[in-house]
């Protein structure tokens, strides 16, 4: 087989798909970017360091190196179009990609996946080879979510989607119905500690994650990990919803067990069955 190519960002997540990719029999070659990425975490594979503006150099080193598919995966804080610095490749790119998918994090991946196409590479989406971190719908951690976080979730799923076809972003945190924080170009961290900063007397907001509607689900996935609860627990939150066969648990039996221990709950939903009021 010819190597699978990953362009990968920051987290725990680009690790995680590489090493079941591997564990697929795939060999791998690894771009990291720069600033984002740690060229540490993938000295075992063949890889280079790139910056976000040299997609040029990207994609001549995967042809040289016989990749043909490619995963986008990991945190990237996105810059403007104006500091991109594109190399040469990357300009004669640019056009293709357009100004306009520049306004959400969807719609440019969407564009950049149709550039690839062109380009000779097949995009793929890192659950490809994360069967094992999707979950189904129920209660993961921690304790059944009363009627106020219930209302809470509820009122999370109908923001997101409300929210999702202007391709803003995919998490919200709901306290007591009110809208402490949506997701924008901060990304989840810094919104949950927003959230914290904001939060209410009484019992605990909720943190919502879902896909956007209509969202491309190879790219972008919702993430849940220990991280993640530890965040949210020391924002004061009390629990958090995730969409399941959509979002990924990373390192599951971790961030269950800080759930457990925070007294925090992780919920996985099916986002149609919580819009409306309860029966």
């Amino acid at each position: 087989m010819a190597p699978v190519g990953f362009v990968v960002g920051a987290g725990l997540l680009p690790r995680r798909t590489l090493d079941a990719a591997l564990a697929a029999g795939h060999e791998v070659r690894v771009v990291v970017l720069e600033g984002f990425g740690d060229p540490a975490h993938y000295a075992d594979q063949p890889h280079i360091i790139c910056r976000l503006g040299a997609a040029g150099r990207m994609l001549g080193w995967f042809r040289e190196q016989g990749v043909r598919q490619m995963v986008m995966v990991g945190r990237v804080t996105r810059p403007s179009f104006f500091a991109l610095r594109p190399d040469a490749g990357a300009a004669r790119l640019l056009p293709k990609i357009g100004m306009r998918a520049f306004g959400g994090d969807d719609t440019l991946l969407v564009a950049v996946a149709r550039v690839l196409r062109d380009e000779g590479f097949e995009p793929l989406g890192a659950q490809q080879f994360l069967t094992s971190l999707q979950v189904p719908p129920g209660r993961l951690a921690g304790p059944e979510p009363d009627e106020t976080a219930r209302a809470d979730i509820r009122r999370g799923v109908a923001v997101l989607s409300s929210l999702g076809p202007a391709d803003i972003g995919q998490g919200c945190v709901v306290q007591q119905g009110l809208v402490l924080a949506v997701e924008a170009i901060e990304g989840t961290d810094a919104m949950i500690a927003r959230a914290g900063d904001l939060r209410r007397e009484g019992p605990g907001g909720v943190l919502v994650k879902l896909l956007k509607p209509g969202q491309d689900r190879r790219f972008d996935l919702p993430t849940t990990g220990p991280d993640t609860v530890r965040a949210a627990v020391a924002a004061g939150l009390r629990g958090l919803a995730m969409e399941a066969h959509g979002g990924i648990l990373i390192d599951r039996e971790e961030t269950c067990r800080l759930a457990e221990a925070a007294g925090f709950f992780l919920l996985a939903i099916d986002p149609g069955e919580w819009t409306g009021e309860p029966n």
